[in-house]
């Protein structure tokens, strides 16, 4: 054969190999939200593809060997006035929020988990346990326990929810035990009487017994919302020791004795306060009943959530609580922060999950409690009858949910100061990376993984979810 013919040959087998390299490339897919409101959380047309070669400036690269905690889901809280709202809507208009809140086909969601209030919360109509008692009067055996305004709003919902979302994790959280089991006779602040601790672990056994007669399965609880800050209206002001030592000597062993395998969190407040969870998981007779931590970041830094992952990494992370809102009409959309400090900062923290505050308010911010109420409070939606609006917090979350589905893996991903990001390994085994871009201005970037790079851009205060 001589050289030509070889050349002509060897020609064609390289050209096939390379047609066969390019068919097998890696797709990726990016779903999109910019800062201007132009693109609001969709998919992008033109398919990505990673292509050989060498990474040219800024580069994120994603490493699936590196394994760090397993994720449990993305979501809000379901307050009773963001149930109250919904199930005002007609029915036609309830299942198609529902379907898109909660489902994950086509532009739906995914949400795939929320925070329930036990009792009210200041996102309420109006205060209530589930055993108010007349001024004066106890009922420390429970007779009078009933779920009351639950039954009409929360309850339907999640019912709802769940034929959606059957596997949806649920995290509840009491804002107050009944006036009557407090030191001030109070819905707002006040403690919890010592000689009631084993009253309110009784009350809080029956709760989970209740929901779970209706179908509904409390995953976690927490102790106390925002045990710190006892100007809410209802509140409750638990110190560290007391939440310690009613876990340790009340609802612990209370659990335990009714088979319940709700998990507790302790803790439940801002990212300013790691001392508070680390000083109750350093006496072993209470860690060995709870499960982890969780957090909110009105006041403190992200990074706390690490500190207390090191004191005890048995234990779990979890974020319970941010509100996001924005003011209305805006012409831009400053969703960059929330996924920068929610999405990305807490899971690059060790938590399984993210809440944002409240699923749903009117365009007034109501309901909410006198005495302490908030009446700034924005919904992920804003719900005015039959119509929906959404909001920052909605997109912000949406990045995350649709695609991180429980049992997903945060990865390796080298940290930028102006592009922040985060990466999961699915269950199904696609590789998930979110990206914020908080510089002044467009950037392009790179995006390696196995050694191949994806050639991207983002503009300022946008935010990008690729999927591979």
């Amino acid at each position: 054969m001589n050289t030509q013919i070889k050349s002509i040959l060897l020609g064609a087998m390289l050209l096939g190999t390379t047609a066969a390299a390019n068919a097998q490339a890696t797709k990726a897919s990016l779903w999109l939200t910019k800062a201007d409101r132009s693109v609001l959380f969709e998919q992008q047309k033109d398919p990505l593809t990673f292509k050989t070669g060498e990474s040219d400036g800024t580069t994120i690269t994603v490493d699936d060997k590196q394994h760090y905690q397993p994720i449990d889901g993305f979501g809000f809280a379901l307050t009773g006035g963001s149930a109250m709202h919904i199930i005002r809507m007609s029915a036609e208009s309830r299942a198609a929020l529902l379907k898109n809140l909660f489902a994950v086909t086509g532009n739906d969601i995914g949400i795939s988990y929320l925070r329930l209030s036990i009792g009210a919360s200041d996102l309420n109509e109006k205060v209530f346990s589930y055993d108010d008692m007349p001024e004066g009067q106890t009922d420390p055996t429970m007779k009078h326990f009933d779920l009351g305004p639950d039954k009409t709003d929360v309850i339907p919902v999640m019912k709802q929810i769940l034929a959606i979302n059957p596997a949806i994790k649920i995290l509840g959280s009491p804002w107050s035990p009944p006036a009557w089991m407090k030191t001030n006779n109070d819905t707002r602040g006040g403690r919890l009487k010592p000689d009631c601790y084993p009253v309110y672990a009784k009350y809080l056994v029956k709760y989970i017994q209740a929901m779970k007669a209706n179908g509904i399965n409390i995953d976690a609880i927490t102790i106390q919302n925002e045990p710190l800050h006892p100007g809410n209206n209802p509140s409750l002001l638990m110190a560290a020791p007391d939440e310690g030592d009613f876990i340790k000597n009340n609802l612990g062993p209370a659990f335990k004795a009714a088979g319940i395998k709700t998990k507790i969190i302790l803790y439940d407040h801002n990212a300013d306060r790691p001392d508070y969870p680390i000083s109750i998981l350093n006496d072993p007779a209470t860690r060995k009943y709870v499960d982890g931590s969780g957090f909110h970041l009105y006041g403190g830094d992200i990074s706390a959530l690490t500190d207390v992952h090191n004191a005890h990494p048995d234990k779990n992370i979890y974020f319970t609580e941010q509100m996001t809102v924005e003011p209305e009409n805006q012409s831009t959309i400053n969703i960059a922060w929330p996924v920068k400090s929610l999405i990305i900062g807490a899971t690059r923290n060790w938590s399984r999950n993210v809440l944002e505050w409240n699923l749903a308010a009117d365009p007034e911010y109501k309901p909410y409690t006198d005495r302490g109420g908030c009446p700034m409070c924005q919904g992920a939606v804003t719900i005015d009858k039959n119509e929906v609006k959404k909001n920052v917090a909605y997109y912000s979350v949406a990045h995350a949910s649709k695609f991180v589905r429980p049992g997903s893996v945060r990865i390796a991903s080298n940290s930028s100061e102006t592009l922040p990001n985060v990466a999961f390994k699915t269950p199904d085994g696609k590789k998930v990376l979110i990206v914020a871009n908080t510089g002044e201005g467009t950037q392009g970037f790179n995006i390696k993984y196995e050694g191949k790079i994806l050639a991207v851009k983002l503009d300022k205060g946008s935010v990008g979810t690729y999927i591979w």
